[in-house]
């Protein structure tokens, strides 16, 4: 499924910005695609493609190879300007290679922005199940721990909000898609302090995450996970060792945010 931000289709738009992001996202999945496919696959007519595809190019935020063309590394270099402007992401990201390696386990920081979940930051270890999920992916909070623990730190009327705008499409068969059954979650997450993503996002996967508190003014929705084969999270006393390790890592977040 393909995740993008929310739009708000009340306000005044510019319908070239409009078809110019729309080619954008469509082009970030593939690896070189020609203006015939584009233009079938978006249901525009190919020599309206052809001029967005050409701008693109001609401005550096498209690469082109033998008539095909796919996003350029620009991109790469806007996505790690924005993180580097995040306090969260300077402070946390050596404490989550350090969970990573003590878990054995891949270890993920994430925030909440309009409404979804991003991944901020994420560290595999050698022997780590790792889902090549890229950085800065945007997906439903309610698929993942990490979403889930971003979630819980929302007002219910914002969670309403984020529902009824975005719906809750299933990623799995595992996957809530029940606003009744959501809430219901939520407060268990509320009061026990952590999520559990139980093959929602991902069959045979687990993870856990822990809310971070808020650690930004105006506040940044904030939380860590650890993630991996189900097989191995397990039941029991083995989540709540790995349960135990994850807190760790987000009391030393937080400390070190406040001393930042």
């Amino acid at each position: 499924m393909t995740s993008n931000p929310p739009s708000d289709s009340g306000r005044n738009r510019i319908q070239a910005v409009d078809n110019a992001f729309e080619i954008i996202l469509a082009l970030r999945e593939k690896e070189w695609t020609g203006v015939s496919e584009l233009a079938n696959e978006l249901e525009l007519p190919k020599s309206t493609v052809h001029v967005y595809l050409s701008t693109l190019h001609d401005i550096g935020f498209l690469t082109k190879k033998e008539g095909k063309y796919r996003l350029s590394l620009r991109f790469l270099e806007l996505g790690g300007n924005i993180r580097q402007q995040i306090d969260i992401f300077r402070t946390a990201r050596h404490q989550i290679d350090e969970l990573s390696n003590r878990t054995g386990e891949v270890a993920n920081l994430g925030v909440e922005e309009n409404g979804w979940r991003v991944l901020l930051y994420s560290a595999e270890p050698p022997e780590g199940l790792f889902d090549n999920a890229p950085t800065g992916e945007f997906k439903p909070m309610h698929w993942t721990a990490l979403g889930k623990a971003l979630l819980a730190q929302c007002s219910d009327e914002r969670i309403e909000e984020i529902v009824e705008r975005e719906g809750l499409p299933a990623a799995t068969d595992h996957t809530i898609t029940d606003p009744n059954r959501l809430f219901e979650e939520i407060e268990r997450i509320r009061e026990r302090g952590y999520s559990i993503e139980d093959e929602e996002h991902h069959e045979s996967i687990k993870a856990i995450g822990v809310p971070v508190k808020h650690v930004s003014d105006p506040p940044l929705r904030t939380a860590v996970s650890i993630s991996g084969p189900k097989s191995r999270i397990g039941e029991g006393d083995k989540v709540e060792d790995l349960l135990q390790e994850i807190q760790s890592t987000v009391n030393v977040i937080e400390l070190e945010y406040e001393y930042y």
